[in-house]
């Protein structure tokens, strides 16, 4: 296998990559390097200028709002699913959360210059950037609502799903401090709650390690949530290059046209911008209330 071959298979790891036609991701090769991450390494601060975007093909990232006395909560995971910085696609210089390397892994980056030339450019890169951000905010709100509405219980259960669908076995590497952390709670909740799935046969737990041993049970325990977010992800990231999507598909006689199953949604620069106008308020309201993990008028919860 040559080099560039072995790129480009390892560049279809990552799900946008995927669904983009074979011409297209040659075209992006050159503008995209490879990375390795390791736990607990921090990508882009709150804040600060984003000076590349970043592609897991393996590793696991977690998008965290922080408070000023040291509180935090988990508004989103980006795997091989995403991006991170998906708000220099949108027009934006910088991202609300700060990204933490929650499993360590490989994945790969492209400078903020050669994402402000493709957003010129709005090819199928674009569109399919702008698909995940509509993914992203669903995985916002529906997180906004699981911290609000449903028990640590569930949440828990919704956490280590996520993590079971960026790993490729079914143990998790991570503390309860460190799941405490990321759902904004106390340790003692995420004790309790992982102490009913062990006594459950769910999980088996020691020290900084999670076996999963009953995936499906887990699913039963934990919430909606976790399945709307899912369901949005496969209806909006398809798992078909998005050229291959557009073929015409032949439909029976007498229906008066010979094809049907129109293009993917594209839209004209101007169209771009009013879109990105509209989600760009959206996107960070979300965020900033899936960060609360609560009611407007209650405080989140330090970590301890």
């Amino acid at each position: 296998m040559s080099p560039a071959t072995r790129i480009l298979t390892e560049l279809r790891q990552n799900r946008l990559f995927a669904a983009l036609a074979d011409a297209e991701l040659e075209r992006l090769r050159p503008l995209l390097e490879p990375v390795q991450w390791r736990i607990g390494q921090v990508l882009c601060e709150s804040g600060a200028p984003l000076t590349h975007v970043y592609f897991p093909t393996t590793a696991i990232v977690s998008l965290l709002y922080m408070t000023q006395d040291g509180g935090s909560a988990e508004v989103a995971v980006v795997g091989s699913d995403g991006v991170v910085g998906v708000s220099l696609f949108m027009g934006g210089n910088a991202t609300p959360s700060q990204a933490v390397v929650q499993g360590a892994g490989n994945g790969f980056r492209m400078r903020a210059e050669a994402v402000r030339e493709e957003i010129e450019r709005a090819g199928p890169a674009l569109q399919m950037m702008l698909r995940y951000a509509q993914a992203m905010i669903a995985q916002v709100a529906q997180t906004a609502m699981c911290n609000r509405y449903h028990s640590i219980d569930q949440q828990l259960a919704r956490r280590l799903l996520l993590a079971l669908d960026h790993s490729p076995s079914d143990d998790v590497a991570m503390t309860q401090e460190a799941l405490a952390h990321l759902l904004g709670v106390r340790r003692e909740g995420v004790t309790a709650a992982a102490l009913k799935l062990q006594t459950a046969g769910v999980i088996r737990y020691s020290r900084g390690h999670i076996a999963v041993l009953d995936r499906a049970r887990l699913e039963h325990h934990t919430c909606e949530c976790y399945g709307v977010v899912r369901k949005e992800y496969d209806r909006l990231l398809p798992a078909l290059p998005l050229q291959a999507m557009a073929t015409p598909q032949p439909v029976p006689a007498g229906h008066g046209r010979s094809f049907e199953t129109p293009p993917p949604a594209s839209f004209p620069p101007a169209a771009e911008i009013r879109l990105v106008e509209t989600i760009m308020p959206v996107f960070d309201g979300l965020s900033i209330w899936s960060a609360l993990g609560r009611r407007r008028d209650v405080e989140p919860v330090a970590a301890v």
